[in-house]
């Protein structure tokens, strides 16, 4: 997977652009990221704010590295599986973009 297909898989799962980085919030602050992609030339890294608002690396992969799961489309190697409660968040999310 590359930079673009990347965002639009973010974007159909119900991420949002909050910046430049397509990003996940919880229902109690929807307009605050605390998970993001950032998108690099070669790469992505996936990080996640901290109660203190500081942002931290979870996971870093190269593009050449991730690919699609042939199942449900959810990139696979990219770390997203590092995050306790990614489903339920990403679930959430798609949710209320849904309802929007």
């Amino acid at each position: 997977m590359d930079k673009d297909e990347l965002t639009q898989w973010a974007l159909a799962s119900g991420w949002q652009m909050i910046g430049a980085y397509p990003s996940l919030t919880t229902p109690s602050a929807p307009k605050e990221a605390v998970v993001r992609l950032i998108l690099k030339a070669t790469g992505v890294d996936l990080e996640i704010r901290k109660p203190t608002g500081k942002w931290e690396k979870v996971a870093g992969q190269a593009y050449v590295k991730i690919h699609p799961d042939p199942a449900t489309g959810r990139p696979m190697n990219m770390g997203l599986d590092s995050i306790t409660g990614f489903a339920r968040l990403m679930q959430e999310n798609r949710e209320r973009r849904g309802a929007a």
